[in-house]
């Protein structure tokens, strides 16, 4: 499910942040013998995406300690749910809180906006996918969450494919030159995406040999044209600012992918806390 290398490395750097040397209140106030257990509560409905990054973000501080789901990710729960039980040292649970929420909030908004936008175009033939636009040293959780709420991952970094953008031609001299310099240098393994803007740089990707062709910021009815053009002979991507009122007319014009940066890069959070 997780790379847990990094996945630890996410976590023991958020230790590191928010307690640095020693808890100043809780190793003062509290003994090292106290027991608890601490509830985490849904404050809001939404979908629940982290629960392992919670028990994870405990455990790291004690072996021992023992986190118990009510539910499950991907589930959708209402206002007032108790979603998770952690029982064991009073100071292990009062140094993670902050951190397991901060992370369990943000990962269950990013899968609750999935959700919305999943569930919009869940009656047609296209993927919804996100995007690189995430929260610097997150993107492995934050794209999790994004499968959890039912949408796609687009690539995860810039080594996993090629995506020729609209600097990247104008630095080069054209989308055909792009093309064809990648081809010369690639692995077989290796698809090509190129960005583009109208109806006349479609054909010349595909011509040239694309794999997949995003359709930047097009207008629907160049959207169709693109479909009516390239259905079959390249993956059509569309992009661009895509809201979620727009979902359903773009997801009519036969695309095989929407990608939206919004399911990562503006979502708020969901509120949830843990009560002792």
């Amino acid at each position: 499910m997780f790379n847990w290398i990094l996945v630890d490395e996410i976590i023991r750097n958020g230790l590191k942040e928010d307690i640095n040397n020693i808890d100043i209140t809780t190793d003062i106030l509290i003994d090292d013998e106290s027991k608890s257990v601490g509830r985490m509560l849904a404050k809001e409905k939404g979908v629940i995406a982290g629960l392992y990054i919670v028990k994870r973000v405990f455990e790291t501080l004690d072996r021992d300690i023992k986190v118990k789901f009510n539910v499950k990710d991907g589930d959708k729960v209402e206002k007032g749910t108790v979603i998770a039980q952690i029982e064991g040292s009073t100071k292990a649970i009062l140094k993670g809180e902050r951190l397991a929420l901060n992370l369990i909030q943000r990962m269950s908004g990013i899968a609750t906006v999935s959700r919305k936008y999943r569930d919009l175009v869940k009656d047609f033939p296209v993927r919804i996918v996100d995007t690189r636009k995430t929260t610097p040293g997150l993107r492995i959780l934050e794209k999790y969450a994004v499968r959890v709420g039912g949408c796609y991952n687009h690539r995860y970094n810039l080594s996993e494919a090629v995506m020729i953008k609209d600097n990247h031609i104008e630095a080069i001299g054209g989308i055909k030159e792009a093309i064809i310099k990648a081809k010369n240098n690639l692995s077989h393994t290796v698809k090509i995406e190129v960005e583009v803007e109208s109806i006349e740089e479609l054909k010349e990707a595909i011509e040239a040999g694309a794999d997949i062709v995003m359709l930047d910021n097009m207008s629907f009815e160049d959207m169709k044209k693109a479909v009516e053009i390239g259905k079959g002979k390249v993956v059509l991507e569309a992009s661009g600012g895509i809201t979620l009122d727009q979902l359903a007319e773009v997801a009519k014009t036969g695309v095989d992918i929407i990608s939206v940066g919004a399911l990562t890069h503006s979502v708020k959070a969901m509120d949830i806390s843990l009560v002792l």
